[in-house]
This record gives structure tokens, C-alpha cells and sequence, in this order.
């Protein structure tokens, strides 16, 4: 059913199951014979000096008095309201005599027990311009003269009274219809969270921002084998390997304090009584504002594989120290060699330090164990180059000075970088700069684009008179490290102050 309301009116139509939408939207049931409204409907009787005051809700088939002065009943049916008329005007509607009205002289409101005679509807009206019903007024007696000038003034504030209440009611409404929207929709979301938890193969746990743990999924108690709950706050660490838990509980610390992922390996307590190798994650959830609102993380059991890499490990540097052996034993070898040969001495020499400088090289790139790990980055040239230069150094004094950007190597490029370098400080020491008591050598490092720049610069040697002759074994050496092996270009300036060599090789060829 739809209403057109007249031109005179308002000129518009509107579908009636929409008006009810509107009227659904007040919370109707918590203003129902509440004292606020019946005092205005008390006042409103008084100030206009009738017995019966009303304030009706039109609904499609009935009206519903939400509050009455003077009257028993809570509703009428649609078709005897004065109030659908009424609330379809901009101001009061005033019928003085209902018996002369023609539209309601046959009204059984006007005909039967409760002979209305006058009525005075202020037309309810929301923000949108919906009708919703009227506060009213109603006599017995007609009225020819109606309503004074101030009963309508006075009945035209307390309709809006009226709105003003209604209008609290339906945002108090839409306020609670809105949290439990969202305690629906949050309670929705956390339980397809925990589904989705509980099928991982990960332990799945959450922190508030202080680091409190406030949730396992199912797998972390079907691990270790705890009851529900007992692993709450801080006795997370109480399930760690004793040895691990200081550890865990620094490197937590850390993460709570500075907002990093955490991440760590240690023993876990399994169900079992053994302890079991996990990896430990956690990234912070934080809001638009930056701060961190939850932790939430992950325990993956990698046991079998910490078994097998430390399997590995021993086996590699098992190995590792079997190739070691077998530098010296070459070295070994040449030294022995050559004792029955003095003229072959120097050369025995050379040959043996090439050999040491390889087995530095190759002892530096090898995989290690914690106990013998070097002191710098296995990765990194000016490691490398500290490890060949330290028989150079003297106390007290860097005769052999690394600058520049450190480069990554691997140990392919370990072997021809240590001969390449093993052979440059090998002829310093006899011929150039660390023959001389005040020489010095400087390496530089340097990436240029998709290249590696590498200077050899020697100061403070023997003067250099005239070029050199050049085409040794030493020579070819430097050669085949740099160009063949690096894929590299070499370049020699035979400086006064001494040799400056620069080696441009590809990036690539330093690392895989």
C-alpha cells in the first residue's frame, strides 16, 4: 500500500514499507509509556485545556498512542486516524467541529463511544522530511474558535520535543544495532582465525603489546603436551631448554622493546619429556598510528632438520681439515724435495708460501663450527685480505692497510684473489715497498657500476729508476688470477714512489 500526500501538503509519495523502514529504526519499545513522554502528553492536555492528549505512530494498517493522557487504549485502526491526516501537514491540523468535517463525520471515533468532537494534531516529522505520526489534543466539546495563539506555539515545541527523543532513541539504537555488528563480525573473524590456526602445521601464538601470551593455537598443546591455558603470561620460557631460556628471553626483550620481527632457534619441551629444535617467528600488528596492538608468531619443529645440518656440518668440516691436511702435506713435500736440490731452494720457497697462501684462503671460505669461526664475515674481502696480509704486518705497525668498500666473495673467488694478493705482497717484500723498513702498501676497494675496482698502491720502497722487466712466473701468476680466472683486466704503473696496480673486475665474478 502507498500514500500520496496531498500537493498542498507535502507533493510527494512515499512507499509505505519504506516509512516503516523509518519507524523501524526508532527503538519504539524503550519510549513506550515512559514518564518523559507522558508528561508531555499531560502538559499538552493542560496547556490546551483537553482530557485527552496523544502522541501516535502511524503505522501502514494502525496508529500506536506511545504515550496518553485521558485515554485507554494503546491503538487504533489506520482508517479512523485523524493523525494520518494530520502529520501530512507543515503545520497543526485544527478540526473545530468533527461532525461538520466530512472526512471524519462518519468516523466511528467521532460517531461511537468516544465522541470526538475537536482535535488538534503538530504533525511529527523526521530530518527527512518522513512522516511518522502527530502529538494531539482531543475534546469532547467543539471548538469553533480552536486553539489560542500560544496553545499552538506550545503545542508546536513540544512536538518537537517529541522528534527530539524519538531521534535519541533510534541513534541509541543504531549504536547498538552498530557494537553488536561489530562483536559479531570480531567474534566471526576470531573464530575463523582460530580455525584457520588450528589447521596449520605451525604452533600459532598471539601477545598483547606488553609481550603477555594470551594465545596457543591447538597444535602448541598437542606438542608439548601442556594443559589449556597453563603457558599463559610469562611461563612460555619455563618451556624452553634451561640453557635457552636467557637467550630466548633477551633476544624477546629486544623485539618488545624495539618493535623488530623476532626470530630465534631453541630447544622445546615436546610432550615426549625430550627436547626438540624449533624456530621461533614473530612479527608485531600495529594500528594507523604506528603503535603496536598484538604480537602474533609461529614455533616450527625443524629438529630433523638441525640433526641433518649439524650432520653435514661435521662431515664438511671433516673434510675441510682433510684438504687443509693435504696443503701441507704438499708443502711438506716441496720442502723435502727440495733439500737435495739447494739451486732449487728460492723456487721451493715460492712454491711453498703460494701453497700456504692457498690453504689460508681455503681455511678462511670453509664451513665452520661456532667454536672456529673467524673473526670476519666469511663473505668479505677485507676479511680475506687481513687473513693473507698478517704475515706481512709488523707489531706495532699496519704495513699492509685494506680502505674502501667491502665486497662479497665466495669461495670460488677466494683462490685466485689469495694468489692474486699473495703474489703482489710477495714482490713488495723483496722488491718493493715492504723491503723497506717506512714502506707501505694500501689496498682500495671500490664497485663501479657492475665492476669491482682493486688498487694495489705501494709507497715508501726503492725508487723506481726504470720500468722493470716483467714476463715472470710471478707475472703469468697475476695474469692468469685476474684475467682468466676473474675475468678481470689488469693495469701497472711503474710510479717513482712505487708500483700502483689496478685490477677491474666483473662484480660477478666475485660472488655467485
Amino acid at each position: 500500500m502507498s500514500i500520496a500526500y496531498p500537493q498542498a501538503a507535502r507533493g510527494w509519495q512515499i512507499d509505505e514499507k519504506a516509512r516503516a523502514v523509518v519507524l523501524g529504526s526508532y527503538d519504539l519499545a524503550a519510549l513506550r509509556d515512559t514518564p518523559e513522554l507522558r508528561a508531555i502528553t499531560d502538559f499538552a492536555g493542560t496547556l490546551c485545556e483537553a482530557p485527552v492528549a496523544l502522541i501516535s505512530l502511524v503505522e501502514e494498517t494502525r496508529q500506536t498512542f506511545i504515550a496518553r493522557t485521558g485515554l485507554a487504549v494503546t491503538e487504533t485502526p489506520r482508517e479512523t486516524s485523524f493523525c494520518a491526516h494530520a502529520m501530512l501537514g507543515d503545520v497543526i491540523m485544527e478540526v473545530p467541529d468533527a461532525t461538520a468535517d466530512p472526512r471524519f463525520a462518519d468516523n466511528m471515533l467521532v460517531t461511537g463511544e468516544t465522541q470526538i468532537r475537536f482535535y488538534a494534531g503538530a504533525p511529527l516529522v523526521n530530518e527527512d522530511g518522513v512522516p511518522l505520526g502527530a502529538l494531539c489534543v482531543i475534546d469532547t466539546v467543539p471548538r469553533p474558535a480552536g486553539l489560542t495563539p500560544m496553545q499552538r506555539q506550545g503545542l508546536t515545541v513540544l512536538a518537537a520535543n517529541v522528534m527530539a527523543r524519538l531521534r535519541d532513541t533510534r541513534d541509541a539504537a543504531a549504536w547498538r544495532h552498530a557494537e553488536r555488528d561489530a562483536k559479531r563480525a570480531l567474534t566471526d573473524s576470531e573464530n575463523r582465525f582460530r580455525t584457520l590456526a588450528d589447521t596449520m602445521p605451525q604452533m600459532v601464538w598471539s601477545t598483547l603489546p606488553d609481550g603477555y601470551h594470551d594465545y596457543y593455537n591447538a597444535r602448541w598443546y598437542e606438542f608439548t603436551g601442556v594443559p589449556a591455558g597453563s603457558t599463559d603470561g610469562e611461563a612460555w620460557n619455563g618451556m624452553f631448554h634451561p640453557d635457552d631460556q636467557e637467550r630466548a628471553w633477551t633476544v624477546w626483550r629486544h623485539s618488545l622493546t624495539s618493535g623488530d620481527p623476532y626470530e630465534i632457534e631453541y630447544r622445546l619441551r615436546h610432550a615426549d619429556g625430550t627436547w626438540r629444535w624449533v624456530l621461533g617467528r614473530a612479527l608485531p600488528i600495529r594500528d594507523g598510528e604506528g603503535a603496536i596492538t598484538r604480537w602474533f608468531g609461529t614455533c616450527t619443529d625443524i629438529h630433523e632438520q638441525k640433526l641433518a645440518l649439524e650432520e653435514r656440518e661435521v662431515i664438511s668440516q671433516e673434510l675441510s681439515h682433510r684438504i687443509k691436511n693435504i696443503f701441507s702435506v704438499i708443502a711438506g713435500l716441496v720442502t723435502f724435495s727440495a733439500r737435495g736440490r739447494p739451486e732449487f731452494a728460492g723456487i721451493a720457497a715460492d712454491l711453498r708460501d703460494r701453497i700456504t697462501a692457498l690453504g689460508r684462503a681455503h681455511d678462511f671460505v670453509r664451513p665452520h663450527s661456532a667454536q672456529s669461526q673467524p673473526v670476519h664475515r666469511q663473505d668479505s674481502l677485507k676479511g680475506l685480505l687481513g687473513e693473507l696480509f698478517a704475515p706481512y704486518q709488523e707489531s706495532g705497525a699496519a704495513r699492509l692497510a685494506v680502505e674502501g668498500d667491502d665486497v662479497m666473495i665466495d669461495d670460488r673467488s677466494a683462490t685466485p684473489l689469495a694468489l692474486l694478493f699473495h703474489e703482489l705482497a710477495t714482490n713488495a717484500s723483496k722488491y718493493g715497498a715492504l723491503s723497506m723498513p717506512d714502506g707501505q702498501v694500501v689496498v682500495t676497494t671500490a664497485r663501479d657500476g657492475e665492476a669491482v675496482i682493486l688498487r694495489w698502491i705501494e709507497r715508501g720502497g726503492p725508487t723506481v729508476a726504470e720500468l722493470p722487466q716483467t714476463g715472470g712466473f710471478g707475472t703469468q701468476l697475476i695474469e692468469l688470477s685476474a684475467v682468466r680466472q676473474l675475468g678481470g683486466k689488469v693495469d701497472r704503473d711503474w710510479r717513482p714512489e712505487g708500483l700502483q696496480v689496478t685490477i677491474r673486475t666483473p662484480h660477478a665474478a666475485m660472488t655467485r
